[in-house]
């Protein structure tokens, strides 16, 4: 049966062959297709027929001579240096082959495909990324490619006519496509806009996570250098009742006379004398109370550093009428008020409580200042006292959480936001912190300044006096008048009458409105709208800047520069070194009141809201509650002072309120 195959196989080829040479490709076909008839007529005898195995060597040497022929092998060579690219070629066209291999995904790339509303496809947005330089690129180069197409393009188009219709619609297809392109880079920006959006949301988010963390972690530091302050102290007091203790014993085994009866009676006798005698020579059983150490923060605050410039920190109903002097120590420390109301209260700023009163003064309280733990305020009944904050008696966490978990009221806080008076704190938490009075001014004392041990005020009595706080008496007194008198007829000889130098002030108005010392140095803002820079060793006026033609009401220096606010509604900043004027700004109010630290120059100039100079950029802006008034509904009432250190700023208002911002 395979022969029979075989004969055919090779007479249909030799006949379809011919004596031509040049069909060899058709030969080389019939000769594989014979090939292949061959080894199939094989395989099925091999399987039909098992008692025979003659046909076997048969077939396999047939196949062996039809291999060796030149014609089949070179067939069978071509067709096996074919790579399968060229064989996939052959069937498929490129574009289904770009298909199947674009549109074919696995099951696990398809399962949670997210939902979008986005109309282009992924292909056309990263055909809309490339530049456009790129695709004219890719362009030219498939131009290049294909050159006869090219060459007769240029030859069907004559640039000295009107354009072909052809070309036009190809410059419109092109537009269109450009057009469109832009349309899908747009939508990609919106999209990537929105993603940022999202972004940033969340990173607000958790920045005000973190915010809330770091404040909760303040505010356990505060509490735990509170308790380290409260066992610094206990194991002190410890110490001392040991160490007197001890005194003691040694004392009275000295007095013990020596005794050689040793009856029961006898030393009865004995005990009861002996304990009568030690216990006259005993001290006294409640000794005086041990000054505990001031309660200085080892570490400082930095939640108001991390907090957008403007922010509302706190807000304290702390009077009730206009506020007329505060300071502060430090960011979130102690503060102390004074206002028209005729009381003077001490605040922790941290928890924003009432630590008590200062009571003493029989006027309100025009200026004061807070130095480490010190504080100095002057009145209008022309006294100046001095107080000492660690000598109070208050506990800021002691108390303060009931059995119940529930926040109980200790009478510090204001129980009632909406009662018009504060509940007055405990009567007996500052009545050891008084120090000491002085009194050597005869009319009200407006302006004060305390640094290390000396104490320099300013009084409507138109003097300015110098405190020795050690020894606690006045030991200079500088007459604002004589001076200015004195200066004039230095420059003026000829006539040696004092002439006042700037407007004349106003009679409601300071007389001596800011001053500031500085070891030897003092400068002094007075109603006459002069700076004088005193030499506290001659007692002589070393300076005088003229600029302002209104009261003086505050001044700050530094090395170098000297800042001072007028009621002539300028602020000026004065070169120390020359003595010229270095620069200056006006608003549209008199400055009450103006305190600068190392950034940032704070003024308040009968506003609802505080005006911030930044020394850096020189940007002026507003802080405070009047920025958002209008949008709030509210009214807040005027700026009349403002303190500021470290970034850290506090206001009071003219009904009493005390409010603690970020600028």
């Amino acid at each position: 049966m395979a022969g029979s195959h075989s004969r055919n196989a090779s007479e249909s080829r030799r006949s379809l062959m011919g004596s031509d040479g040049d069909e060899g490709v058709l030969g080389t076909a019939l000769t594989i297709e014979a090939f292949g008839r061959k080894v199939t007529a094989t395989a099925s005898h091999l399987m039909g027929d098992t008692t025979s195995n003659a046909h076997y060597p048969n077939a396999m040497g047939s196949l062996s001579r039809q291999i060796r022929r030149p014609g089949i092998q070179r067939g069978v060579f071509s067709l096996a240096q074919t790579s399968p690219r060229d064989l996939v070629r052959s069937r498929l066209s490129t574009s289904e082959i770009s298909h199947r291999a674009i549109t074919y995904l696995s099951d696990d790339l398809l399962e949670n495909i997210p939902e979008d509303a986005n109309t282009y496809s992924l292909f056309q947005g990263f055909q809309a990324t490339l530049p456009e330089g790129e695709s004219e690129h890719r362009k030219s180069h498939r131009r290049r490619t294909s050159k006869s197409q090219k060459l007769l393009g240029e030859a069907t188009s004559d640039p000295d006519g009107p354009p072909s219709l052809e070309n036009l619609k190809k410059d419109r297809n092109t537009m269109n496509h450009r057009l469109e392109m832009m349309g899908v880079r747009k939508n990609l920006c919106s999209s990537e806009i929105h993603e940022i959006d999202k972004k940033i949301s969340n990173l607000n988010s958790m920045r005000k996570i973190v915010l809330d963390r770091l404040a909760d972690l303040e505010n356990d530091e505060a509490q735990l250098e509170h308790e380290l302050l409260e066992l610094d102290n206990k194991i002190e007091i410890i110490q001392e009742e040991l160490e007197d203790a001890q005194a003691l014993h040694q004392s009275a085994n000295a007095t013990l006379p020596p005794s050689n009866d040793d009856t029961p009676e006898h030393q009865a006798m004995d005990a009861s004398f002996m304990s009568e005698s030690i216990y006259e020579k005993l001290p006294p059983t409640s000794p005086k109370r041990r000054r505990p150490k001031p309660s200085r923060r080892k570490s400082m605050p930095v939640l108001h550093e991390h907090l957008e410039p403007g922010s509302n920190i706190r807000t304290l109903p702390a009077h009730n009428d206009c506020i007329t002097s505060l300071d502060f120590d430090m960011p979130f420390g102690t503060m102390v008020t004074a206002a028209l109301d005729d009381t003077v209260r001490v605040w922790d700023l941290n928890l924003g409580r009432c630590m008590g009163l200062l009571e003493g003064h029989t006027a309100s309280v025009r200026c004061l200042q807070v130095e480490d733990n010190i504080v100095a305020t002057g009145s209008m009944d022309a006294s100046i006292r001095l107080w000492d904050l660690s000598r109070a008696k208050y506990e800021p966490y002691e108390n303060r959480v009931g059995e119940n978990g529930e926040d109980d009221d200790d009478g510090l806080g204001f129980g009632n936001a909406d009662e018009d008076a504060p509940p007055p704190p405990p009567a007996s938490s500052m009545e050891e912190c008084p120090l000491f009075v002085l009194e050597a001014h005869v009319d009200e004392v407006t302006a004060l300044h305390l640094k290390g041990e000396t104490l320099v005020s300013g009084s409507a009595d138109k003097t300015l006096r110098q405190w020795d706080l050690v020894k606690g008496r006045c030991v200079q007194t500088l007459d604002v008048l004589w001076a200015a008198a004195q200066a004039s007829a230095t420059l003026n000889p000829v006539d040696a009458s004092w002439k006042p130098t700037g407007r004349t002030h106003d009679a409601n108005a300071d007389f001596v409105g800011a001053l500031q010392c500085f070891d030897a140095a003092l400068a002094c803002g007075t109603a006459d709208g002069m700076v004088r820079l005193w030499d506290l060793r001659s007692g002589q006026v070393h300076r005088s800047l003229v600029g302002h033609t209104g009261p003086v009401t505050s001044l700050q220096f530094d090395d170098t520069h000297l800042v001072t606010g007028s009621a002539d509604r300028s602020i000026r900043i004065w070169d120390l070194r020359t003595g010229s004027l270095f620069d200056a700004y006006a608003y549209d109010h008199p400055v009450t009141s103006m305190m600068f630290d190392s950034r940032r120059i704070v003024a308040a100039a009968s506003e609802n809201n505080a005006k911030i100079y930044d020394k850096t950029d020189g940007r002026h802006w507003d802080c405070g509650a009047g920025v958002t008034a209008e949008e709030d509904g509210s009214t807040p009432a005027i700026v009349e002072q403002v303190r500021i250190k470290d970034g850290y700023m506090v206001e009071g208002r003219k009904d009493g309120v005390v409010g603690v911002w970020t600028c």
